[in-house]
Formats: C-alpha cells, structure tokens, sequence
C-alpha cells in the first residue's frame, strides 16, 4: 500500500524495510518483519494502448499508487525486414550452409512478430506490477477494428490490432487477473464527468496525455474520485541487439565480423548497477575487459571504462526508467525536457 517518504526511510533507517528494484527500473520496499494482519484496498490497473505511446495507471479505493507512460515497441518490424535482406543477400556468396532443421514457413495462425512484441511489452508491464501490488484486475480502452457480418475467418485474423488484443487478454487471464473493458466513449464520459482534461499532444511526458484514460479506467471500476497523484515513470523498452550470424556491412579486407549478443563479460546487458562514481547506470556491453555503462534517463554512454569490482548489482532491467514528479507551481518536469 502507498506510503509516505518518510515513513519508507524510517522503515530502511530502523531495518524493518529492505531496498528493491524490479525490472522496470521502479523502486520500492519490502517489508523485512510480518505486518500481523495487514488490510489491503482493492487495486486495479488500467490501460490504454496507442500506436506510439502507452499509458497504465494503478489505482485503490481512494489512493492513486503510480501512474507510467511508456514508449511502444515499433522495431520488429524493420529488424524482420533487415534479416530476411541479409539472408537472401548470404544465398548469392559463397559461405556455409546447413540444411533445414525444421519446416518453419508461417502459418496462417501465427501471431505477427511486431503484433506480439507491442502486447508482450504491455504484457511485461503488467505482470511486473503484479508481483510488487496486489493487483487483482486490469481495465483495458478496448480497440475497436472493421467487422463484416457473417465472415468469421475475416474478424479473426485480419487485423493485428483485433488478434493481438485477443492475445492480450488471454495472457492476463494466464497469469490470473481479471479483465474488464471499456470503450472510448464510456472513459471520456467519465473523464468529463470529474473535469479532468486531456492534451492532444500525444508525446509529452505528462499525466494528461495519456495516463489521464488510464486512471479513469481504473477509477471506474474501484470508485476513485480524482488522482492523488500525477506525477509518472517515464519507461523506455531497451532494444538489444540478438546474436547475428555478421554485420551487414564489410570491414576492410571484405572481412564480415560477428555482431550482437546479449551477455557482456558474463552479465545480462540491461543490468541495472550502482557504480561508485557514476551512481545508478545499466551495462550497455563491453570493451575487451571494461563495461560500458549507459545513463537511465537518456541511454548514453556513461563510460567504457568501468570495472567488475566497481559495480553493485542490483538487478535486470528491461526499460529506461525515470520519474517525473509535479512541482510545487503544478507543472510537471516532463514539461522541461
């Protein structure tokens, strides 16, 4: 349950708390004695998809527990594209070959890899929460698409919005969670009902561009009156480079040298660290036997130059992570970025 800054230090100072990270990047505490017989409001997330950006909000009874907006995933597709050109452009050299090792044409049930990375990263989002708030249902703005009466392969398969949607609400079901929906027009009705506003500017970093909706879809159904809170985590998806067979392009002498992986020097890349000079940071890779670390609020390279033995780690992250809060004059710092 939300808690003062205050108390949370005090419970570290006295060591009745421990310090935590999850995987988005957030913060918070647990608990390190048994509360007894603790009392929790209900909590809800909501969620409202978009094409370029995302919004989530987790809201009780009366208590607004955080807002994120996060940016999608909209990269598979040109990575899937550059991929098949590569490996079309390898059956014109020659180089090794292996034979199949398994039929693997698509099939027409398949889910789309853009589609599914775009839903998986709402998927992530969700699934993370759940593990530190006791979040029992998840309101999603349902995505309407073109129907035709009586084509039933048609309403199934071909929109990616209609099949990823039903993948995503299939996944929530998996891990337990109750799904409910709303339309556009019954969040707006709501969102006018408490005169909360709501920006056209998609992009801004504020709590009315888009976590707006989402905190009215939890609102709606926990019977939370206005958001206590506005300010939100700002999440960046970090995007890895996989494992690929060369580059795309030849080094000097038409050399083709090995490019991707995930692991640095034996350590995820996406490991959130405290470094002694550069404080929180994630490893981005790694030069011969020195760590490259990246900044979490802009995802630059801090340095290339750091040592195992001046790193705590604390533990994997898979977004870029950084809190705006609203200041005292009622504008948020997403407003000066």
């Amino acid at each position: 349950m939300p808690c003062k800054p205050a108390k949370a230090r005090k419970l570290l100072r006295d060591g009745k708390a421990l310090k935590r990270w999850n995987r988005l990047g957030i913060f918070y505490i647990q608990l390190a004695f048994n509360p007894g017989n603790p009392t929790a409001q209900p909590i809800v997330a909501g969620v409202d998809p978009g094409s370029k950006f995302e919004g989530t909000s987790v809201v009780g009874t009366k208590d607004t527990v955080l807002n994120i907006m996060s940016e999608a995933v909209d990269w598979v597709k040109g990575s899937l594209e550059q991929r098949r050109g590569m490996r079309r452009a390898r059956r014109y050299r020659k180089t090794r070959c292996r034979g199949c090792r398994f039929d693997n044409r698509l099939k027409r049930s398949r889910l789309p890899p853009s589609t599914k990375a775009r839903w998986d990263a709402k998927l992530r989002v969700i699934s993370q929460l759940k593990r530190i708030i006791p979040v029992s249902h998840v309101v999603v703005e349902d995505i309407g698409a073109e129907t035709r009466k009586g084509s039933r392969g048609w309403n199934l398969n071909f929109s990616p919005i209609e099949v990823g949607k039903r993948y995503f609400y299939d996944s929530l079901k998996g891990i337990g969670l109750e799904v409910i929906t709303k339309s556009g027009k019954e969040t707006k009705a709501f969102r006018d009902s408490l005169g909360l506003k709501k920006i056209k500017s998609k992009s801004r970093p504020v709590f009315e561009s888009h976590c707006v909706d989402a905190w009215c879809l939890a609102a709606m159904a926990t019977g939370a009156k206005y958001p206590t809170t506005r300010g939100l985590y700002y999440l960046v998806p970090l995007r890895w480079h996989r494992r690929q067979l060369h580059r795309l392009e030849p080094g000097k002498g038409g050399v083709r040298r090995r490019y991707g992986g995930t692991v640095s020097l034996g350590l995820k890349k996406g490991t959130l660290v405290r470094h002694v000079k550069y404080g929180l940071c994630y490893i981005g890779g790694s030069l011969r036997d020195r760590f490259s670390l990246h900044s979490l609020k802009t995802g630059g390279r801090i340095t290339q130059n750091a040592e195992r033995g001046d790193l705590n780690i604390l533990t994997r992250i898979a977004f870029r992570t950084q809190f705006l809060p609203v200041l005292k004059d009622g504008n948020s710092l997403g407003d000066f970025r």
